[in-house]
């Protein structure tokens, strides 16, 4: 019974180890994703500083490793977590392994010495022939024969509780010394973000002696930022007018052959049992008023959190909502700024419809429509789609253009609910 609770306990430690190692893994992996951009990142900026001329696009390179080693740093923290978890269960391991093998010693210490102490062949027949009758003589010769075999058996479970322990012993070794690998590479973090930081406050100051370019630089992104907003607004408001009149247009073909009918039939016109579309009718309500447009916004819906990146690869610069930029400007961002390699394939998150395509300052805006939702992908140099070409998940639309004030190229993906903009966060899968 005892070995029976040892082996539970064994077997416990190690299956809750393996799920320490799946999460460990998985850590490992963004932690190396996370240093090959930033290595991408550092050649950038390596080629922006033999510019004489310091630009924004150095700037926001340095955003960008700000936040990746930022991002870093907390990867590294949850792994040493990890590991602190991993390094305490081992420890409760080899304390209970130890404990285990030092009993299974003593035990088998007490049967070596029964054992000498009856190992004449006499002592042994005198063990059998005192027995009070047969059958507790037969019980007594059985017992003698099956203890030379549990012997043997408790050998092999201290051999394996030995050979458990050593492995125990040497993972935690292992992890005692990755953890402080990690706690080294933090520290390396930190400095070179030390250093980002401070490289940051020299270029915006050096930029500070260009302010008014800057400013020009920036309202020019702006305004075709608030464009592109009001044609994504249009373009969604269009739709529902459309989706309205086709849905208006259905309801009065189905009430005139109702009526016709129950008029040859000399009957009353009985009202129909479908909502009809009218003025008070929500965005969704329309949207939505066909099988074929229910069943895409359902679908869409089910893979909130799965939708693909609008771009292969790419890091994201700006997040949903407001954000003041280290220059102190102002931003309302409604969607993700994603920065991309110059000239890359900019990708549909869902099957769906084109409704926009539209060149607004030099750049080409795409909109596409899921059903009650809508995406929208601006900044793209050239397009492959048309208005009213269906499209497929993946499938490419067009390339991503650089940005006229930063020289990087990057694209802005928006997601929209009917007119309301949502956070592209909860709905794309984890880069």
């Amino acid at each position: 019974m005892k070995f029976f609770k040892a082996a539970l306990f064994i077997f416990l430690m190690l299956a809750t180890s393996g799920v320490f190692a799946q999460t460990s893994a998985e850590l490992k992996r963004r932690r190396d994703k996370l240093n090959d951009e930033l290595e991408q990142l550092n050649r950038e900026y390596d080629e922006t500083k033999n510019n004489k001329r310091v630009s924004l696009k150095q700037l926001n390179i340095l955003k960008a490793q700000i936040n990746l080693r930022e991002e870093k740093i907390t990867n590294i923290n949850a792994e040493v977590r990890n590991l602190d978890n991993q390094i305490s269960e081992s420890n409760n391991t080899v304390h209970n392994l130890q404990t285990q093998l030092d009993q299974l010693k003593k035990d088998y210490a007490g049967m070596v010495l029964f054992a000498y102490r009856n190992q004449s062949a006499y002592n042994k027949l005198m063990f059998i022939f005192a027995a009070k009758d047969f059958n507790q003589a037969y019980r007594r010769l059985k017992y003698l024969q099956q203890f030379g075999a549990y012997r043997e058996r408790q050998a092999g479970y201290i051999q394996g509780t030995q050979k458990d322990l050593h492995i125990k012993i040497v993972e935690l070794d292992k992890d005692k010394k990755q953890k402080s690998d990690l706690l080294q590479s933090q520290e390396k973090e930190k400095q070179e973000l030390g250093k980002a930081k401070n490289n940051q406050v020299k270029v915006i100051s050096n930029l500070s002696k260009h302010q008014g370019e800057l400013k020009r630089l920036q309202r020019d992104v702006q305004k075709r930022l608030a464009r592109n907003k009001q044609e994504i607004l249009n373009a969604i408001r269009r739709e529902v007018e459309e989706a309205k009149r086709k849905a208006e247009a259905e309801e009065r073909e189905r009430a005139r052959i109702a009526a016709a009918k129950a008029k040859a039939e000399n009957r009353e016109v009985v009202a129909p049992t479908k909502k009809a579309i009218t003025s008070k009718s929500s965005n969704s309500e329309i949207l939505n008023s066909t099988p074929e447009a229910a069943k895409l916004s359902n679908d869409f819906l089910g893979n909130k959190g799965r939708l693909p990146w609008p771009v292969a690869t790419g890091q994201l610069v700006h997040g949903f909502g407001t954000y003041t930029d280290a220059e102190g400007i102002r931003n309302d961002n409604t969607g993700y700024e994603i920065r991309t390699n110059t000239g890359a394939p900019v990708r549909a998150v869902f099957e769906g419809e084109v409704k926009t395509v539209m060149d607004i300052s030099g750049s080409f805006l795409v909109v596409i429509n899921h059903g009650e939702y809508f995406t929208a992908y601006q900044n793209l140099k050239t397009v492959n789609v048309s208005k009213g070409q269906k499209v497929s998940t993946k499938q490419t639309i067009g390339t991503v253009a650089l940005d006229p004030a930063t020289g990087d190229a990057t694209t802005i993906f928006t997601l929209s609910k009917g007119t309301t903009f949502v956070d592209p966060r909860l709905w794309l899968a984890p880069n």
